[in-house]
């Protein structure tokens, strides 16, 4: 069977991406198993020979209904597929769905009928909010990167600000990549329309979403954007745990050397 990549060189670049991104995910131990998700709103390579190609699935309920979506395209990663697996073999550990005109269904249209992710609800929520307010945003990553997850588990850095406050000292990148930091969610059953509601409020306010006791969700322009997110923010945790392990509490830049960055570089916070 003819892939749906065949001929479209900017679809495949943006599948090849993907796999790109999953193997990084697997390589760094943050996607044990099939832990972790990957949807990429893939609309703007959409040709009309795929507008007309048919369903290779029966019509599958989204649970909520999302106005926004209509008509609109997805790469997603499969359910119970592995990210060191998608990262080979893309189109045979994930699928390219279709969201039809109810806004509140889709089907899969290529390559296999691989179903998507059981964190779909929780990404569509998030790129129908994105294109509401007009993002440029395409992507969404959910992964658990060891460090900043274990950071979670210490009660004194759940409350407002505190951690994205903490990570931020600790290099001057962090703060200048990711200048909204990181927006802390207490823990919700995985997969739950609750959890997805607070990601997208928190994604308005900040550049990573931490799902406490559990991973992150991050969003950008492109994969490997949202993939470097968490990468700069995991380091910083990263730092902060290697001081400790010096046995002292690392002094992290001061609050007079973070305003001068965030003036210096016109940073939003």
């Amino acid at each position: 069977m003819k892939s749906i990549l065949e001929g479209r060189p900017a679809l495949k670049k943006e599948v090849d991406k993907i796999a790109e991104v999953a193997g990084y995910l697997w390589q760094k131990g943050w996607a044990e198993r099939n832990g972790g998700n990957i949807t990429v709103n893939i609309t703007d390579l959409v040709d009309d020979e795929i507008k007309n190609m048919p369903a290779i699935s029966e019509v599958k309920q989204i649970g909520v209904t999302l106005p926004h979506l209509k008509g609109t395209y997805f790469f997603c990663k499969g359910t119970g597929m592995r990210m060191r697996d998608l990262a080979r073999w893309p189109m045979d550990n994930g699928s390219i769905i279709r969201i039809l005109d109810d806004c509140a269904s889709y089907v899969i249209i290529a390559d296999n009928p691989v179903n998507p992710t059981s964190e779909l609800p929780s990404h569509l929520m998030v790129h129908n909010h994105l294109i509401e307010k007009g993002s440029t945003f395409k992507a969404s990553l959910h992964t658990h990167p060891i460090e900043l997850i274990a950071m979670t588990h210490i009660r004194k850095f759940m409350g407002k600000d505190v951690l994205t406050k903490l990570l931020w000292s600790m290099i001057p990148e962090t703060k200048a990549f990711c200048p909204k930091g990181l927006g802390i969610i207490p823990y919700e059953l995985p997969s739950s329309v609750k959890l997805a509601e607070e990601t997208v409020r928190q994604l308005d306010d900040y550049d990573v979403a931490m799902w406490e006791k559990h991973g992150v969700f991050a969003i950008d322009n492109d994969i490997m954007a949202a993939f470097d997110q968490v990468d700069v923010l995991n380091k910083s945790a990263l730092i902060y745990i290697a001081a400790k392990n010096m046995g002292a509490d690392p002094e992290g830049m001061s609050d007079a050397q973070m305003v001068e960055m965030t003036k210096a570089f016109n940073l939003p916070k």
